[in-house]
This record gives structure tokens, sequence and C-alpha cells, in this order.
């Protein structure tokens, strides 16, 4: 089957044509057939690029209006004689859209029925600046492709089963009840596919495996996953809360919040940009929100890229210690997406003097090291792993599998 993955953001459209089945998928050959991207919609700087593997990408940097002409092009590119990789749209089987939020309703993907589409909008108070624009990739795309299935792929599906202690907020539990305010979380189909895939690479059963996955790049998030469960996850109620990021603060003292508004009079929007744009590794080194420029930096001494890169790594440090200790133990430890693969300063900050908990780096290793494969010592009682994410394919493979389970049933 071919199946189109979506990724709608808030002015880009990322889109995958990946060739999945049962078969190709238990040997783990599914295969890319072609990806692209559309970035600045609606703006005078549009810039589109589709690539086909073992071809040069294709480059246009006309002005994109919108995600009608965002999605047009990208199946006009899918099916262009001389460029494309299928002869005729009919040859895709389905769309996989990925969804930031599903509230307390969806904890799988699901193929989306006018039903399903007013409970996603329902979602949208819950996650106002991702779900409008998932949910317009999908109403567009269904315009263009309308008699194939089009399934949704939840971010927070797979923290669904969390226990309460680890999702419900110590606030007047009423606002849980009435408003659904608790921790969601977030990432969780990189979460899934990494900590999934490393088990594999182990050669051990994932259903016996005390696993931590920390999904790092501008947005950062840890997750604690016991024996194939997601028990707890740094992301909350927003994507706000955990780790340091890119321009993101993570935790901090909520009293900060009203102290800013009451004694610097900043309203709630103020605030809200400074914790969410202009803070995390940005704000710090007051550089970049880039870890590669802020490392930079920071190898020609300028010490506030340091302290960004040492704070960055500190927190990742203690959510390592605190879900060890949730869990019991711990047997992997997975470095993900842009910093995770790439940051070897990162990986060996978090994970100094960490040996009383069973971790210990090869240095040479994690020095050289970019994925896939392991940053730890053959004597290390926990497993280091380096893996690049692929969450493209994991929306493919969901989307495979709820399409079929329909034709089914």
């Amino acid at each position: 089957m071919k199946i189109l993955v979506l990724n709608c953001g808030s002015s880009t459209l990322k889109f995958e044509l990946i060739e999945t089945s049962p078969e190709l998928m238990k040997n783990d050959q599914d295969k890319s057939l072609a990806r692209g991207l559309v970035e600045r919609i609606g703006e005078n700087t549009s810039q589109s690029v589709f690539k086909v593997e073992g071809r040069e990408p294709i480059k246009r940097p006309e002005r994109v209006p919108d995600y009608d002409a965002a999605v047009n092009w990208s199946l006009s590119m899918l099916k262009d004689p001389e460029t494309g990789v299928i002869k005729d749209l009919h040859e895709i089987s389905a769309v996989g859209h990925r969804v930031v939020h599903g509230g307390e309703t969806f904890h799988e993907s699901t193929i989306i029925t006018p039903q399903v589409l007013e409970k996603i909008k329902e979602c949208v108070q819950l996650a106002p600046l991702h779900n409008p624009h998932n949910i317009e990739g999908y109403e567009v795309s269904k315009r263009f492709l309308p008699d194939i299935p089009h399934v949704a792929v939840f971010d927070t599906a797979f923290h669904a089963r969390m226990p309460q202690v680890a999702y419900i907020y110590p606030l007047p539990y009423e606002l849980y009840l009435k408003k659904s305010i608790r921790r969601y979380g977030f990432h969780g189909t990189s979460h899934r596919y990494v900590s999934q895939k490393g088990a594999e690479i182990l050669g051990r059963p994932y259903s016996e495996l005390k696993i931590i996955t920390a999904h790092l790049g501008n947005g950062c998030s840890i997750t604690a996953i016991d024996r194939g469960t997601s028990i707890d996850t740094s992301m909350g109620f927003t994507p706000l809360e955990g780790l340091t990021m890119g321009t993101r603060c993570g935790d901090i003292d909520p009293a900060i919040v009203t102290y800013l508004m009451l004694n610097i009079h900043q309203d709630a929007e103020k605030v809200n940009q400074l914790m969410n744009k202009k803070s995390g590794v940005l704000g710090i080194s007051g550089l970049s929100n880039d870890m590669r420029d802020v490392e930079e930096a920071m190898e020609k001494g300028h010490e506030m890229s340091k302290l960004a890169v040492e704070i960055y790594s500190y927190r990742i440090k203690k959510y390592i210690g605190a879900y060890t200790a949730a869990m019991g133990g711990l047997d992997l430890l997975v470095f993900t997406a842009g910093v995770g693969q790439n940051s070897w300063h990162v990986r060996g900050m978090a994970c100094s003097n960490m040996e009383f908990l069973g971790i210990k780096l090869d240095e040479a290793k994690n020095d050289l090291f970019r994925g896939p494969g392991f940053i730890s010592t053959p004597d290390s009682k926990v497993a280091v792993l380096v893996l690049p994410t692929q969450e493209e394919l994991m929306i493919a493979r969901d989307t495979m599998e709820c399409t079929l389970q329909t034709a089914n049933a």
C-alpha cells in the first residue's frame, strides 16, 4: 500500500509517500518513495522542495498562497510524468494525518469520520496553535482525495494510558473534571517508534524493558516507558512544560508568571510569548535557539552559550534520574531527534557521573557517533542508544493498519 503522510503546521506542509504492508513492516522494509516540504505558506517568501531518493531535490521558490495550493503542488509533484513516483493519484491507498492533540477521547489512531472530526475540533481549545492547522490539512486533502480513508495519528495517544498519579496536577480536582486540565504529553509517535525500535536493536522483548526515550531538538521531551506503556512524560498540559528547549523555558516556578504580570506589567499574551518564543537556549545564550550555533559559540569561549548547553543537559539528567526511580530501574536509554542524534556535548553532560544508575558512556563513541548505534560501554548495565526517529513511518504504518482493519470488518 502507498500511504501519503501529511504534517501540517502553522505555515508549513510536510509530506511523504511511503510504501508499506504487513509483510514489509514485519521485515522493516517499508520504503519512502518521495517526500517534500512547503514552507512559509501565505507569505511572499514561500519555498517548496520535492525529493525522491537518488535524485536531486526539486526546488520551487514561487509564492504558495494557501493550503489548497500547497496540497495541490504536492500531489502534482508525486504524479508528474518526469519527476513523480506514481502514475495516478488512485495509487494512493490512504492518507495519514499527524494530529497534535487527541485529548482524553483518542487513545489510538483512528479513521476520520464526520463524528471523529467533530471530536478533534473539540480538542482545539487544548491545542489552539496546532490542531486547527492539522484539521485544515485534512479538510483540504479530503477534497483532493475524497474516495480513500484518511486516518488521524495523535501525538498524545501514546501517553493516554499514563496512571492518574502522573497526569493529574495538584490543582483543585474540579479543574480536571470541568476543564480537562491534566498532563497529556506530546511527541508520542516519536517516543513509541524509538522505544520499540530500540528494544528490537537491543534484542530483548519490548514488554519486559524499562526504557527512557529523550526526544531532543528545538522542542524536547523525555518519556518513561515501563514494559511498553508510557507511565510519565515531561511535556504536560501544553508542550511548554518539562525540559529546557530551543525557545521554551520548560519547568519554572509558576509564580513567575503572576510576578511578571503584576510587577513588570506584562499581559498574558506577552508572558506566553516570552516563555514559548524567547526563553530556553535562545533566552540564556542570547545568540540562537539552534544548538549547533550555540555549541560552536561555546567552543569559542562564549560563556552564556556554555551555560545554555549546561542547563539544557542538566535538565535531561534530572529527568533521567527521576524516571529511573519512577520505574524502579532502567534497561535502555535512547537519544533521538536533531540534538539527541548529533550533540555529543549534550549526551555526555546528561550522562556524566551516572555510573551509580548503571549508565557508562564510551567517550570515544559518544564524541564521534551520530547513530544509529550504542554509545555505552560493554559493561554498562544500562544500554545507551543513539537512534534517528521516524515519525512519518509510524504514521504510515498506523494508517495502513487502520485501513486494513476497516476493510476486514
